[in-house]
């Protein structure tokens, strides 16, 4: 509805919504068209990236002390974009949102375009860029955004992440409600 202001889920309800994934734990899964969120595992593995046709990747985790990946040379026409996040409550993840989102986007426009977005786990820091995504380019509300990745794949951002979503969901509706007033 036009100009009306939901009410964003707490943090807690924002978790009960990641238990929603009874799948196996993969090394990559497909999360939306065209759009991978996996581990270093598979971020490593260049024959797998080539076979799935992969063009793009997001790092989220490019150069933090815990990720191995970063010294892969990848074939240049690969586009690549490293972010160094840590994966604590604390770390602001959210000056990322709007480049990493735009990354994707890009990516996905790209003729036969596919994008891994990539952390350690592929749980946390690669999970919320994808979410931000969604939210972004795609219009999910975040609870809908956690609903439909998690249908796909375990993820769990961590809490300081969830409520710099929680932010974003606000920045979005803020800009929506003022463009639906003019």
């Amino acid at each position: 509805m036009k100009g009306v202001c939901r009410e964003s889920p707490s943090v807690y309800q924002l978790e009960a919504l990641l238990d929603a994934y009874s799948g196996n734990l993969h090394h990559v899964d497909q999360v939306f068209l065209g759009l991978f969120l996996g581990d270093v595992v598979i971020a490593s593995d260049k024959g797998k990236l080539k076979k799935m046709g992969i063009t793009h990747i997001l790092n989220a985790a490019h150069a933090s002390w815990e990720c191995t990946g970063d010294g892969i040379v990848y074939d240049p026409e690969l586009q690549y974009y490293g972010i160094t996040a840590e994966d604590c409550p604390q770390f602001n993840i959210g000056v990322f949102f709007h480049p990493a989102a735009e990354f994707i986007h890009k990516a996905l426009n790209t003729s036969n375009g596919k994008i891994l977005v990539h952390c350690v786990l592929g749980k946390s820091r690669s999970a919320t860029l994808v979410l931000a995504y969604l939210m972004i380019y795609q219009h999910f509300s975040l609870a809908d955004a956690i609903r439909h990745v998690a249908r796909q794949r375990c993820i769990a951002p961590n809490q300081g992440f969830l409520e710099q979503l929680q932010s974003l969901e606000a920045e979005l509706h803020s800009r929506l409600w003022k463009c639906n007033l003019l």
